[in-house]
């Protein structure tokens, strides 16, 4: 009898044991999953640098080694260069890859003069002709592919081709995003932040308001407190939470470095000053490829992807090209980097196959 008790709790020490080192370890990758991308980024030989164009507007970028044609990375709304870390090492040995922070994003100017699409597209032209020197790849996630296919579309000299990882095209203006999850829980929770003077950390009123995060109830509240806590206790750093899967607040990661007056124009539509979306993918000539984040609605019916299946399928129309539907969240080439990563070096040999032009400019 005592020996099968002596058993009993030497395997219940066991399983405490092992239960204790999974938490453990569940808990180190939710503070940390950011850090080791980045490390093999710089490791990759990639160096932050920042340009500043003739009106004063400062682009932060990352550039890594030249192994390769140039391909510039555009991250969606309040992400910056760093979200690609998954993706750049394997990435810099195919291509000479420039991922610059947006405007209002990360270390680039702030001014909200900007914060339109033709104004950021022009400054991008800018910048492919005066830094990179070569006709560009264009990658850009979201509104970062609105702004890659702008470029392509008005500047198609600087263009070898696009890549457009989930855009959100004719579900992005406000009238066509009333019903979305990007309208309830980013637009319009900013709007409203930004019209109240209670809550002056964002993160902290997001967590608290959130319309995902109303879906957890009990939950909620403990990840809001928990959240006020360690913004208090960690000024200036990101939030992290050791029991919350990190994918679920990833995209709280750069908004200290974000400027809300950016997302104010997506709400106020004013973002697409100068800008039609049907118009712009119709003039599109370059070779590209449209890659579909799978479309998902809530119980409630919002939803929850980029674009319906039948805007995508307009996109797809109006630009004549292959339309590859993955199975992930938003953000592709964070969620699923091995498939991001496969898709830009077919798409490499896709473009020299069909005639690569390796023309530079003066300078």
């Amino acid at each position: 009898m005592i020996h099968s008790e002596g058993v009993i709790l030497l395997v219940l020490a066991i399983i405490g044991v092992i239960v204790a080192i999974t938490l453990v370890i569940y808990a180190y990758l939710n503070m940390n999953y950011d850090k080791k991308p980045l490390k093999q980024t710089y490791r990759a030989g990639y160096i932050e640098k920042q340009v500043t164009l003739d009106d004063g507007t400062i682009l932060n970028y990352a550039e890594g080694p030249a192994h390769g044609p140039a391909l510039l990375l555009i991250h969606g709304q309040s992400m910056q260069w760093e979200d690609y870390a998954r993706v750049l090492p394997e990435l810099a040995q195919y291509y000479h890859v420039f991922a610059v922070d947006c405007h209002g994003h990360g270390e680039s100017s702030h001014d909200a003069s900007k914060y339109t699409a033709v104004a950021m597209g022009k400054d991008f032209v800018w910048f492919i002709e005066n830094v990179i020197g070569e006709r560009a790849v264009l990658s850009g996630h979201s509104s970062g592919g609105i702004l890659a296919a702008w470029i392509a579309a008005n500047a198609p000299e600087v263009v070898q081709g696009i890549v457009l990882e989930d855009p959100p095209f004719f579900s992005v203006e406000p009238h066509e995003m009333k019903d979305t999850f990007v309208w309830l829980d980013s637009f319009e929770l900013i709007h409203n932040f930004n019209n109240q003077s209670v809550e002056d950390d964002y993160v902290v009123y997001y967590m608290e308001n959130s319309y995902l995060w109303g879906k957890f109830g009990d939950l909620r509240k403990l990840t809001a407190k928990s959240t006020k806590q360690y913004r208090e206790s960690h000024p200036g750093e990101p939030l992290k939470l050791w029991y919350v899967p990190y994918k679920w607040i990833h995209g709280t990661l750069y908004l200290d470095d974000f400027d809300l007056d950016f997302a104010e124009t997506f709400y106020t539509g004013d973002w697409f000053k100068g800008f039609n979306q049907e118009e712009t993918l119709s003039k599109i000539n370059a070779h590209s490829v449209y890659i579909k984040a799978a479309t998902q609605f809530g119980e409630d019916g919002v939803l929850y992807a980029a674009n319906r299946d039948e805007d995508a399928e307009k996109v797809h129309s109006l630009l004549g090209n292959e339309m590859i539907t993955i199975k992930s969240g938003h953000d592709i080439h964070f969620e699923k980097p091995d498939e991001f990563i496969r898709i830009m070096v077919d798409f490499l040999k896709k473009i020299k196959k069909h005639g690569y032009n390796e023309s530079r400019y003066p300078g």
